[in-house]
């Protein structure tokens, strides 16, 4: 009798055993499976939309030499544009003007003020300044300019500095979106001592489409530049099939025009008496 009963125990266990085996197999199976399936999984990547443009490259001449790119600018009007059109509701400058000022005067954010000290428009600290401040060469060395806890600091301090100064009072009897006479208006006033600053200015809103900017505020419609059209010829007394003269499209850079008529950059700034490589759409440059 003993010996059935620890025949029928010995029976039971290895039945026991053989059913689980396949279990363990099975879900080792799927564990290797699910391993597999997981190491193949490819990480999602955010991708950023640019727009449909060369990425060239350009230098910005402020309080220090910036080289940016398209990219770059585009960026700059993207993250500050809701600001330059909060500033003209308030205080009536045009947001093209602001956003163009602060490319340029910035570096498109890129420049040492911009990133030391949030001063996006090249503020010095005159007699009022209670704020921080900091040292950086420009007419002259170690000259003291405004520092902000951040950048918008710096955008409504520019239009408090417009609204402000009587010396700029002229610039606000001008339409609110005439961004050609402010650009004109502010190189008058004594806002900078560059000859080519509302030409800069311009430029920048124009390739960049600034203007649309002060329509949204205004309600008035934009109409963006064709530029499958040819630019209009500036008025002058030169002949304006001169093969000698070469007139500047939207996205061209001195660099990309050096290329096209084969020579140097300088040589080409030499034969048209440019300081820096600011150009404007419409501009005629000398080319052989």
């Amino acid at each position: 009798m003993i010996k059935k009963i620890v025949l029928l125990f010995t029976v039971l266990v290895l039945a026991s055993c053989s059913s689980s085996k396949p279990a363990i197999a099975t879900t080792q199976k799927a564990a290797a499976q699910k391993a597999r399936v997981t190491a193949t999984k490819k990480p999602v990547k955010t991708v950023k939309n640019y727009p449909s443009t060369n990425n060239t490259t350009e230098v910005i001449q402020s309080t220090s030499k910036t080289v940016v790119t398209n990219n770059v600018i585009t960026d700059y009007v993207l993250q500050y544009k809701e600001i330059a059109m909060g500033n003209m509701k308030t205080y009536g400058i045009p947001a093209s003007i602001i956003l163009a000022q602060g490319i340029l005067e910035s570096g498109a954010g890129k420049g040492d003020l911009a990133i030391e000290a949030n001063n996006h428009f090249g503020i010095k600290c005159h007699k009022d300044w209670l704020g921080e401040s900091v040292r950086h060469d420009d007419d002259a060395a170690q000259e003291c300019f405004r520092k902000y806890p951040q950048a918008s600091e710096s955008y409504r301090d520019h239009a408090l500095f417009l609204v402000g100064k009587k010396r700029y009072e002229s610039l606000f009897a001008y339409e609110k979106d005439d961004y050609k006479a402010w650009a004109k208006g502010l190189r008058a006033c004594g806002y900078a001592t560059d000859p080519n600053y509302p030409e800069k200015l311009i430029s920048y809103i124009e390739r960049y489409n600034l203007h649309q900017y002060d329509c949204q505020v205004t309600g008035k419609n934009y109409t963006p530049i064709n530029t499958s059209a040819p630019a209009k010829s500036t008025p002058s007394n030169s002949n304006s099939n001169d093969p000698n003269l070469y007139e500047v499209q939207k996205g061209d850079t001195l660099y990309s025009i050096s290329k096209k008529f084969n020579l140097l950059v300088d040589d080409l700034k030499k034969k048209n008496n440019l300081t820096d490589n600011a150009i404007s759409i419409g501009q005629r440059l000398r080319v052989k």
